[in-house]
């Protein structure tokens, strides 16, 4: 992908914030997730196949709030028959073979998201700053459609151990988000990466 990043010329390297006499991991680390196909799977009501039957590159879809992924891709359920597939390779050859247009529509929305991962000890904490959604319960491989100081996100909880998240949001909207993000992360320190 050749376009330029939603967060290109605010996404700065460095740190930021109460970082100083703190050791590394004690800081939250801000990544913008950029050069990522995104596709929108919707399943039409007349469709014959059953949600446990699809499968994209032996990868089978999520249910309810759940995540699902391998190494090149992580499927995110966004409501009843609705889908949001993340992928480091263009699979919209393979989502037109296995999902016909009579069936789903399928949707590459790539430039469309803004992406910003955060890792740490406090990014929880941060979250709450913004969002009333109960972040405490959001498990590891699930997701959550939210709000941040007003704006519709996507959260992504990637690694509950490593306390791993990714913030998605309309492309239109992820200035703004990075700097509410960021503003909340101020407190603990950060380190743009």
């Amino acid at each position: 992908m050749t376009s330029n990043s939603p967060l290109n010329k605010i996404h700065q390297l460095g740190q930021y914030g109460n970082f100083e006499n703190k050791s590394v991991t004690k800081i939250i680390k801000i990544k913008e997730i950029k050069s990522i196909f995104i596709y929108q799977l919707v399943k039409f009501k007349n469709s014959k196949k059953e949600d446990h039957e699809l499968v994209i590159n032996n990868l089978g879809f999520p249910s309810a709030l759940e995540v699902k992924s391998n190494k090149e891709m992580r499927i995110l359920w966004m409501g009843p028959n609705n889908w949001l597939i993340f992928s480091s390779k263009n699979l919209h050859e393979d989502l037109s073979r296995e999902f016909p247009i009579n069936d789903f529509a399928v949707t590459d929305i790539s430039h469309s998201r803004s992406i910003i991962e955060l890792q740490g000890l406090n990014v929880k904490e941060v979250i709450k700053k913004g969002s009333p959604f109960n972040i405490e319960e959001l498990k590891e491989n699930c997701c959550a459609n939210t709000v941040y100081n007003g704006i519709t996100i996507t959260i992504d909880n990637l690694d509950q151990s490593n306390n791993k998240i990714r913030v998605i949001s309309l492309r239109s909207f992820g200035e703004s988000l990075y700097h509410s993000v960021t503003d909340a992360c101020l407190e603990f320190g950060f380190e743009a990466v």
